[in-house]
């Protein structure tokens, strides 16, 4: 299980794990700018949980680096177990609706998570696997409907929270890993119709709050001093940015606090104000290089499984990038989505670079070999 060969380390992706680092890093930073206006704790103790998360995150790379990622779709089952069990915890336990919008959180003793970070991993690597061993039958509809079924169950949980960005994060990676398996373009088209044709029940149980954000998207000075309060602080922030940006530490919406939750969900208004155009081109350049990096992973894997895995987790940054840069832009509707490895938040980034080390084990162990 962990007996490596020398010569697979020469398969070890060193840019993908510098690019990280890199964007690791940059978080970090800018979360320590987004903090720096704080008088109290909440002005070290971000930082400080970012800091540790990651070094625990790059530890938990190389181990999992070590371990055949076989040894990890051996377990599918019980992760997906634990996955659902922890969403129906949330359920009946969650936390978090009067400061965050929706109780998404678990809190045992002084420690609080959000559940969905982690079973996002877990519902990637279940269908990698679940797929993988279907993969003969994956056009068969009866065969599909489980999928679905399975699929379906965590994203329904995620819903009630209500998370709605979060379950549409589930539904990505769920349809991407489906149309990679090689899924007939014929259910592509019954679910984007069934899509279409849900949309009246999707929108009357929406809350009112997800309505408001949906109105202020399509009518950005609907209400400027209320719901849209947050994307136009945003737009100002990162317009006033220009190319070069004010400075870091330096930008006025960022430390006389006019960005709401601008540590975690709208981090990117704050590298649009203080770092301008040039770094943000810099973030955009270095996920870019990320997905191109996975996307290679997964292609020159010799293992559904594990290239499915890679897929899964390629979708799920991307959605997580796409609409977050595109909400604080005002390109896409507000949703509580954050950007990963620089948004704010220890499960989050722990989770994050923990996707990383199964992928950069998938590309060591690619051969399909027990080393």
């Amino acid at each position: 299980m962990f007996n490596l060969k020398k010569k697979s380390f020469k398969r070890f992706d060193f840019i993908l794990f510098i690019t990280v680092v890199l964007l690791s890093i940059y978080g970090i930073i800018m979360i320590r700018s987004a903090t720096l206006s704080y008088e109290d704790i909440r002005a070290v103790r971000p930082v400080r949980v970012q800091a540790i998360s990651t070094i625990l995150g790059i530890i938990a790379v190389f181990f999992l680096v070590l371990l055949d990622y076989q040894f990890i779709g051996k377990l599918y089952i019980p992760i997906y177990v634990v996955s659902v069990l922890m969403l129906l915890a949330v359920a009946l336990f969650g936390i978090g609706a009067e400061q965050w919008g929706s109780d998404s959180w678990l809190k045992i003793g002084s420690f609080v998570f959000q559940p969905a970070e982690i079973a996002k991993v877990g519902i990637i690597i279940f269908l990698a696997k679940y797929i993988d061993n279907n993969k003969d039958k994956i056009n068969k509809p009866i065969t599909l409907l489980k999928i679905i079924a399975l699929a379906g169950i965590p994203i329904l949980l995620i819903a009630k929270q209500p998370d709605l960005g979060t379950a549409i994060v589930f539904v990505f990676f769920t349809v991407i890993m489906l149309f990679a398996a090689g899924i007939d373009w014929k259910y592509i088209g019954y679910v984007a119709l069934v899509g279409i044709i849900s949309l009246p029940i999707l929108w009357f149980s929406l809350k009112s709050y997800q309505r408001d954000r949906i109105f202020d998207f399509l009518n950005p000075e609907r209400d400027t001093s209320g719901t849209g309060y947050q994307a136009l602080q945003s737009r100002i922030a990162i317009g006033s940015g220009k190319v070069f940006g004010r400075g870091l530490f330096q930008g006025v919406q960022t430390q006389y606090n006019y960005i709401p939750e601008k540590q975690t969900d709208f981090i990117f208004a704050v590298i649009g104000e203080e770092l301008g155009l040039i770094g943000g081109l810099i973030l955009i350049l270095l996920y870019f290089i990320l997905l191109y990096r996975l996307l290679k992973i997964a292609r020159d894997s010799k293992d559904t499984f594990g290239s499915l895995m890679v897929t899964g987790f390629t979708a799920m940054f991307l959605i997580h990038i796409w609409e977050n840069i595109g909400m604080t832009i005002g390109l896409m509707p507000i949703t509580g989505i954050p950007l990963p490895f620089l948004s704010y938040g220890g499960t989050f980034q722990l989770i994050n670079l923990m996707c990383i080390g199964i992928a950069l084990s998938v590309g060591v162990h690619r051969e399909g070999l027990n080393f």
